[in-house]
């Protein structure tokens, strides 16, 4: 059993966890995941890292209540148990694990999406840490649901885009990014972006075209999280590759997303129908 030692609603159906988690946190690097389990007969949820702590041994993950095991988890309180917190799993990014030097010559953003502002900022506040300073996109449909704006101005050059314009720049990120590189003149060499499939798709041809090298996650599509299943099967330069063991993260020019795109949205009807399930029953 895991202790839940705080936990913050970050938005209308978005929470953080602090987790009491000793063995994750004393390995744990940023780019991988766990797998949770609320209860003993609960669904494997695969999560992505948000932070640890080594000192305190504690893991924070960021949950969106998308289904109806997450939303049966965000019932959960402080002091209360998780049944399982395994990991972690996955490959670290590559920026973790490439020699120090040679990371901090390059020019790096982050594009963050959604969900996908959690795990950036483990890897920015890592990058930080370690002396590197990088620029981060964060991008939402509105104000109301951007996550961890003060964690991340606190480790990186944050710009924020809203799709509606309530709040930061107006636009998605792609418009943001092409602005700062074009009007701005910004310079990257390279680009980790971590969100909703789609927009990880067409900023991948946006920083193709810009000559910028782009990592991207896709932990959205993972289900079991230790490639026995085969559900987060993607195709990279042709190849088939499990996101869950062989990444998260992929070059994002070898990714057929198209394909990738089509199989996550097999489990969308599902995923709504125990939603609503679970709804229904608070």
């Amino acid at each position: 059993m895991f202790k839940i030692l705080e936990k913050e609603w970050l938005n209308v159906n978005t929470f953080k966890m602090v987790v009491d988690a000793p063995m994750v946190a004393r390995s744990c690097e940023p780019g991988q995941f766990v797998i949770v389990r609320d209860t003993e007969d609960g669904e494997r949820i695969p999560l992505t890292i948000c932070d640890y702590d080594r000192e305190k041994q504690t893991v924070t993950i960021v949950v969106q209540t998308i289904g109806g095991s997450t939303l049966e988890m965000s019932k959960k309180e402080a002091g209360e148990f998780l049944a399982d917190f395994v990991g972690p799993l996955g490959h670290p990014s590559d920026l973790v694990t490439d020699d120090i030097e040679e990371v901090k010559k390059k020019k790096i953003v982050f594009v963050a999406g959604g969900l996908g502002t959690a795990p950036v900022y483990c890897q920015v506040k890592w990058l930080h840490e370690h002396g590197i300073t990088a620029d981060v996109i964060v991008g939402a449909k509105t104000k109301d649901i951007v996550i961890l704006e003060d964690e991340m101005k606190a480790v990186g050059n944050l710009y924020i885009t809203t799709d509606d314009g309530s709040y930061g720049r107006t636009g998605m990120v792609t418009k943001c990014l092409e602005d700062l590189v074009k009007n701005e003149g910004k310079v990257y060499d390279h680009c980790v972006c971590i969100g909703p499939m789609i927009m990880m798709k067409f900023l991948s041809q946006l920083t193709a075209e810009l000559g910028i090298h782009t990592m991207v996650s896709m932990n959205p599509i993972m289900v079991d999280g230790t490639g026995m299943c085969g559900a987060c099967r993607v195709s990279v330069d042709g190849e088939t590759k499990f996101a869950c063991v062989d990444g998260p993260e992929f070059d994002a020019t070898k990714v057929d997303f198209n394909e990738a795109m089509r199989r996550l949205g097999l489990y969308k009807p599902e995923e709504m129908a125990t939603y609503e399930k679970v709804k229904a029953q608070a």
